[in-house]
């Protein structure tokens, strides 16, 4: 089974996207627009709900909720790697 790394922190950012920082250090930013017309996803069209999202426990995903959440290996697999030389928006 294949391991990724665990997350250290995560900011939410405009346009629904995720800026995530793994344990090595990686930075990625997940679109996570793709996700909200899922049933399972709706409530994180609130913007207060989707900011209120932080690392899970131990770094194996990020959570909003007790329902709502995001595996490391997603985030990491379909997350686009982010420059440091490079702006967010």
């Amino acid at each position: 089974m294949e391991t990724y790394p665990k997350i250290k922190t995560v900011e939410p950012l405009s346009g629904k996207r995720l800026k995530v920082t793994f344990a090595n250090d990686v930075i990625k930013i997940y679109d996570c627009n793709s996700l909200l017309d899922k049933p399972a996803f709706y409530l994180l069209r609130d913007d207060a709900v989707f900011n209120a999202v932080h690392s899970d426990t131990g770094g194996y995903g990020v959570v909003w909720n007790d329902d709502i959440d995001l595996a490391e290996s997603e985030l990491w697999l379909n997350g686009m790697e982010f420059s440091h030389s490079e702006t967010i928006t």
